[in-house]
């Protein structure tokens, strides 16, 4: 059977990724749209790409009032202060929130039709021009075809995909990493884990996501606790940025399975960020569905010299106690730990497996997911 790759048209990626591609941005438009957060301006990370944009005698606006959880109502407002400053194509800087609501801003340029009414189709737009500059390494929204929006009328997570999302140039630059505080450092480098992983062993796995997803493991085990330990270095933060381009690259032309599709809909209701509502699934949905993928698990384990044994279901425990120890060497907090409510959360979770289930990403687990089986897991992972 054929497959499909997609990628992004062009990555700079490496030490002064921003520097080297800054002769690049001036065929993309004249009068760029920044889309950030008010961290990204605090850190001076948009300071770095105003000098950019300068020295190429390129305008620009900046629009930072992106939050952690991106909604359709700021990227309403998105669109009416790019209309207004008369920009002419988009520069998203910062973690996965800005460039999803970067994205998100692009289908709205292009069309009068609300977010919602994208919901389960496959989007074909013609928008401005699209340049994803990431600060954290974990999302890897600046590779994908995928965005992710709270719908604020039914608090649902909208999932909303099609191959004109892909921004047409991914500058990946591991300085911009340096700035991010250790629990963003440990929840977005699960993320990319997630990503990896769920790839790996997605029924719609083919050899060339395969091949991104086992190098992303690899690198993510390898450096990603060093990252957490000292965030200056800078070798591993290069290779974490790699490993984060690699899994998007790889669950771009696979899918995601159930950590993400459960984890949305618990973004959605208690605002955990997006990262660490993964990290927190992670572990005990692997454990979960490693039954009926034992063959791919051990790949993975054997992949990472974890072990050399013939034995599928030996090497997939292997592999899971490796995840299990990484895990807890980077302090993600529980769920009553960050503060969710018993009482709500359990009132909520028919509705969480109910959305998760709607979402489809589940349906792309090799095991058979049921709501049902949600339900149990949902309850399962709170402590």
């Amino acid at each position: 059977m054929a497959n499909t790759f997609l990628t992004p048209a062009k990555i700079v990626s490496g030490k002064d990724a921003l520097t080297t591609a800054g002769s690049e941005l001036k065929k993309y438009g004249n009068k760029a749209f920044i889309v950030t957060d008010a961290t990204m301006v605090k850190l001076g990370n948009v300071a770095l790409l105003e000098d950019i944009l300068k020295k190429q005698s390129i305008d620009y606006t900046i629009f930072p009032e992106v939050n952690f959880e991106p909604n359709d109502l700021v990227v309403i407002d998105a669109a009416k202060a790019y209309k207004e400053n008369s920009c002419d194509f988009l520069i998203a800087l910062g973690g996965g929130s800005p460039i999803d609501t970067a994205k998100a801003l692009s289908i709205l340029l292009s069309s009068d039709a609300p977010l919602s009414s994208y919901m389960g189709k496959i989007i074909d737009i013609k928008r401005p021009a699209l340049i994803a500059i990431p600060t954290t390494a974990g999302t890897g929204s600046e590779a994908t075809k995928f965005t992710i929006i709270n719908d604020t009328a039914s608090k649902t997570k909208m999932l909303l995909t099609g191959p004109c999302l892909i921004p047409d140039l991914a500058i990946i630059d591991p300085e911009f990493t340096k700035s991010a505080p250790k629990s963003v450092t440990s929840h977005t480098g699960i993320d990319a884990l997630c990503h990896a992983i769920e790839s790996y062993t997605s029924r719609k796995a083919q050899p060339l996501s395969d091949t991104f997803a086992l190098s992303a493991i690899k690198r993510i085990f390898n450096n990603l606790q060093k990252c957490y330990e000292n965030g200056n270095d800078i070798e591993a933060r290069i290779q974490m940025s790699l490993a984060a381009l690699e899994a998007g690259i790889s669950f771009n032309n696979s899918s995601v399975t159930i950590v993400h599709g459960m984890s949305r809909p618990m973004g959605a209701l208690f605002h955990v960020p997006h990262g660490l509502s993964n990290a927190m699934l992670l572990e005990e949905c692997m454990n979960y569905v490693v039954d009926a993928a034992y063959d791919r698990f051990a790949d993975i384990a054997r992949y990472l010299s974890f072990t050399d044994t013939s034995d599928d279901k030996k090497a997939a425990e292997i592999f899971l106690e490796h995840l299990s120890s990484l895990l807890h060497s980077l302090n993600v907090p529980s769920m009553s730990e960050y503060g969710i409510d018993s009482t709500e959360y359990f009132n909520n979770i028919d509705k969480m497996a109910n959305d998760a289930f709607a979402s489809g990403s589940p349906s792309n687990t090799i095991k058979e997911i049921t709501v049902e089986d949600m339900k149990i897991l949902y309850k399962k992972i709170y402590k």
